[in-house]
């Protein structure tokens, strides 16, 4: 099922495949649900035909987090930009991964709207992920797709920038929708293909692929890290961290546009 957020002639709504649901439905009102209990209840709502224009899946009070160093190519790569690298290295074999807030559902864009690069860094770059959908009692319901946006430059300076390099106005996409899970659909994500291209002047500049079987953790472990003394009465999306990164030598430049696919989800956005 692909659930998603749009912008409807009768305002903010949420939309199941190609009927509305209800405007009193929420999407913080089915992640306080179990499981079970999102899906029996999305399957009992009154549908009516409609459309409208696609928003972030998050909504305003949703919490977004991101994971890293997850993959090994995102370890060497970080290794490669710091003048610290062997933080990444132990991070990379500890117990405890490393988890961070990217940003709230308002702050995060959806698919067809600009993302950004920072004025004050010279080296950016998308980072493809898979972004899970959790909900209240942080069981994975679904994902979507992510660009987690981030300056190479002012996280290589310093790791103790990562806030800055992470997080900004237009360094979150999210989307185009959430592809829902049924209990025994969950096994797929763990060899999810993910893709990301960029374009620059009608012209590919950049595409590489990965694979959730690629991962060094495993989507539970990140979960019951995320919910130690954490609660998410609303639920929340966790980012997955990259095992996508251009070149070196590749920065992203305004007019670019980032296509991110996750499993059968496209999201694609401008630059800025």
């Amino acid at each position: 099922m692909f659930l998603s957020r749009v912008r409807a002639s009768e305002g903010i709504r949420l939309q199941l495949g190609g009927d509305l649901l209800p405007a009193e439905t929420t999407l913080s009102g089915l992640l306080r649900l179990s499981h079970a209990e999102l899906l029996s209840e999305l399957d009992g709502l009154s549908k009516a035909p409609g459309t409208g224009e696609l928003l972030c899946p998050a909504e305003p009070n949703h919490e977004i987090w991101a994971s890293g160093v997850t993959y090994l190519r995102s370890r060497d790569a970080r290794k490669l930009e710091s003048k610290d690298a062997d933080v990444y290295e132990r991070v990379y074999d500890a117990e405890r991964p490393e988890l961070f807030f990217k940003a709230n559902g308002w702050r995060a864009v959806g698919d067809g709207v600009a993302v950004r690069v920072r004025q004050d860094s010279n080296w950016d770059v998308p980072e493809a992920e898979l972004c899970l959908v959790l909900n209240s009692n942080l069981e994975i319901v679904g994902y979507c797709a992510g660009n987690d946006m981030s300056s190479r430059q002012i996280e290589g300076d310093n790791p103790l920038y990562l806030p800055q390099a992470k997080m900004y106005d237009g360094a979150c996409a999210l989307g185009p929708g959430i592809r829902l899970l049924a209990p025994e659909e969950l096994a797929s994500l763990n060899d999810l293909p993910i893709r990301v291209t960029i374009r620059r002047g009608g012209v590919d500049v950049f595409a590489d692929d990965t694979s959730t079987g690629q991962m060094k953790r495993s989507f539970t472990e990140l979960v019951s890290y995320l919910g130690r003394e954490l609660t998410f009465p609303d639920g929340a999306f966790l980012m997955t961290g990259t095992g996508v990164v251009p070149p070196d030598s590749f920065t992203l430049q305004t007019g670019d546009e980032v296509r991110v696919r996750v499993g059968e989800l496209t999201l694609s956005n401008p630059v800025t």
